[in-house]
């Protein structure tokens, strides 16, 4: 079996990884084009493009795989497509919108309902989730299960025929980050079964249901700002969804301090001080962190990051940056009206 992979980030090379692993025959690679990151903003190679010529495989990467944006790159890109006669393409959050003609162009594996020519591998039960951060809202929304879709393409937002589908439990610890990991791991074991099965033409695709379409859209710089007029839990779960992009923020003190570590907790009992309960006000600290009112209930930050530090500990935080009981924290606009 002949494969194109298009894919990304590290989620995707796990299971490119996989699919090697089990010998099968990855003729060319399709990722996105090196972007400027950390601080020096030089261009990175992705990580499904590094392991690509590792293995000495082909690697394409255009901007756009539409003709009509990308003019001769894409039409390149195509030629070189078609050229390695490929019998199915398998992506996995490889972050470019493919054309018709990218989803027709393979050979296809046989199933009951017609030829499969590409398929993803999406990191979630779909309907639940469609589109770009199906982790991040999974986590942000409460969610206690997941998986990952094995689904065939179709031009369409993630709304092709499921071939296979895995759900596992959320650990309620469980960041982006972690989960994200989780996901790859039974991402790419399911796709390289999935494939076995198909070769013997054993894999019926099955419509999605029409009932409980959830859309994960992109996730916003400027949504990691902490709204401290939200319920506690509910900030909490969006500490972890937001780790480690773009990273939950708020301010205080005349400085931005990501909140990468934080615990719902009932408002601590006895005297408080008048405003106390002011969401954004610090109720108290202690070994466990800074506990700071929210809309409903407090949320006890147990792990925090100035600008150009490192991540650290409550404790060992707050030895360096004191924050006093009664300050507040916010947007840069609400700090502002607080000073």
């Amino acid at each position: 079996m002949r494969i194109a992979f298009a894919g990304t980030p590290a989620f995707a090379a796990t299971a490119l990884q996989a699919l090697l692993d089990a010998a099968f025959d990855v003729c060319l690679v399709l990722s996105q084009p090196d972007r400027p990151a950390g601080r020096g903003q030089q261009p990175q190679v992705s990580p499904v493009k590094r392991l690509a010529r590792e293995r000495a495989i082909a690697v394409l990467t255009p901007h756009s795989l539409r003709v009509e944006r990308a003019g001769s790159q894409a039409e390149q890109a195509l030629a070189q497509l078609r050229e390695a006669s490929p019998d199915v393409l398998v992506v996995a959050a490889y972050g470019l919108l493919l054309p018709a003609a990218v989803l027709q162009l393979p050979r296809g594996l046989p199933s009951p309902t017609g030829k499969v020519r590409a398929i993803n591998i999406h990191a979630s039960l779909l309907p639940r989730w469609r589109g770009a951060a199906p982790v991040i809202r999974a986590i942000e929304a409460g969610d206690t299960r997941t998986g990952i879709t094995i689904m065939q393409m179709e031009e369409g937002l993630d709304t092709g025929p499921i071939l296979r589908m895995e759900a596992i439990d959320i650990d309620p610890q469980a960041t982006a980050g972690t989960l994200t990991e989780e996901l790859a791991r039974l991402g790419a074991r399911l796709i390289v079964s999935t494939l076995h099965e198909m070769a013997l033409g054993n894999v019926a695709p099955q419509p999605q249901p029409a009932q409980g379409v959830e859309y994960a859209r992109k996730v916003e710089k400027q949504e990691a700002w902490i709204d401290w007029h939200e319920r506690a839990e509910r900030l909490a779960a969006r500490v972890r969804a937001f780790d480690p992009f773009p990273g939950a923020r708020s301010r205080t003190g005349g400085q931005t301090i990501k909140i990468w570590r934080a615990r719902a907790t009932k408002s601590p009992t006895g005297k408080l001080g008048a405003g106390a309960g002011v969401p954004g006000t610090v109720q108290a600290i202690d070994a466990d962190g800074v506990v700071v009112a929210c809309g409903e209930g407090s949320l006890c930050l147990q792990e925090l990051q100035r600008a150009g530090g490192r991540r650290l500990p409550a404790r060992e935080f707050f030895a360096r940056t004191p924050i006093a009981v009664g300050a507040r924290w916010g947007t840069p606009e609400q700090a502002e009206d607080a000073d």
